[in-house]
């Protein structure tokens, strides 16, 4: 029996209601904890109970090796502090920040808000971080990874957006030894004007100038939005090519409110339509889908694709691979599920190769349209 799924987060969610970010905070917490003892007994527990580990799921990517396909996504340890213990948790890469040049506390509390009703959250944050002087700090004094470490850019609120492109750039400088790929976000709809980055002629500005200081020739990434017309990610895509970029991340969080459940949030007594911020969970999964579809579809295969959005079991999974994506990350719902659901999804996913005849998930990766020729 899953006792996370089935009894804690039904009680801290549903009876006594816990602030979702207090609880998010004392997670970061005990996970930092743990990430400073790393061959203690707790972590080899968690080793044995939430890894899974099987030459079927690994792949090469952009010069990285993923050991398996599912990832943290970014928003959850945004100033690192738990880098050294997502791969004991189950995860075949992990994503840091969102992070920005300036420190900055982000938007007003409360900003972060549970709707179990849709296997949702809606949040406001405002890029809250420390900054990128002292991720790069606490980076340098980590130990070596053995999973792959991302690390997702953002513009400080305080930078006007003609100057975005350096102020990407100045958090490159001082993280680009640090991470293993990078993700310029310019699709959070919590940073006043940040979307209007992905308009193709300002994207192409900050691309231009992290790619001239990327000497290393770092995978870098561009994180897009759901809300984004066929023709503006067509744009984005042709840029993704010009500027040889390792792949497209599909997708940020949604402001469409559309065919949620959750009359009032409780914490303010307002409807989600009232309420600003993104949604993420559930009500993003099939529009994330379509997106990485259409951009398998465009390229065909020949951009990488991380998918992100609403992914829940195996079969949510199954979905974004065979759609087209070459990894996936989570977020809420392993909030929902629990620990145990990286595990379940990597045993479902080998379950699925099984039975479609397939010796490792790279075959599975677009398998849709393959199996439409």
């Amino acid at each position: 029996m899953d006792i996370y799924k089935f009894a804690i987060s039904p009680l801290l969610f549903n009876v006594v209601k816990t602030d979702p970010e207090w609880l998010h905070q004392q997670t970061i917490r005990s996970f930092n904890w743990l990430s400073q003892t790393p061959a203690s007994w707790a972590n080899q527990r968690l080793q044995k109970s939430l890894c899974l580990y099987d030459s079927r799921l690994e792949q090469n990517l952009f010069g990285l090796n993923f050991p398996n396909p599912v990832g943290l996504a970014a928003g959850f340890d945004k100033d690192g502090v738990a880098a050294g213990i997502w791969s004991n948790l189950g995860f075949g890469f992990a994503e840091l920040g969102t992070v920005t040049f300036h420190a900055q506390p982000g938007n007003p509390r409360p900003r972060l808000f549970r709707l179990p009703l849709d296997k949702a959250a809606l949040n406001r944050m405002g890029f809250n971080n420390l900054g990128a002087a002292a991720m790069a700090a606490r980076l340098k004094q980590e130990s070596t990874h053995l999973i792959p470490i991302g690390i997702n850019l953002g513009k400080s609120k305080v930078t006007p957006l003609e100057e975005a492109a350096q102020d990407y750039l100045d958090s490159f400088r001082l993280l680009k030894d640090l991470g293993d790929y990078f993700v310029v976000n310019v699709s959070s709809p919590n940073t006043p004007g940040l979307r209007s980055l992905q308009d193709a002629s300002m994207l192409s500005a900050i691309l231009n100038l992290l790619q001239q200081e990327n000497t290393a020739q770092k995978p870098l990434f561009v994180k897009i939005a759901p809300d984004l017309d066929w023709v503006a990610i067509a744009d984005i895509i042709s840029l993704a090519k010009t500027y040889q970029l390792a792949g497209i991340i599909a997708t940020n969080t949604t402001i469409s409110r559309d065919e949620l459940k959750t009359q009032v949030i409780d914490q303010t007594g307002k409807s989600p339509q009232e309420e600003a911020g993104g949604i993420s969970g559930e009500p993003l999964r099939d529009r994330s889908t379509e997106v990485i579809r259409f951009i398998w579809q465009q390229t065909q295969g020949q951009i990488p694709i991380i998918g992100v959005g609403g992914i829940f079991s195996p079969e949510d999974a199954w979905e974004k691979i065979t759609a087209g994506a070459s990894l996936i990350q989570v977020y809420t719902g392993w909030i929902y599920e629990g620990p145990l659901m990286v595990r379940q999804i990597l045993s479902g996913l080998l379950s699925k190769l099984e039975q479609s005849g397939l010796n490792s998930i790279n075959e599975a990766v677009g398998l849709e349209f393959k199996n439409q020729k």
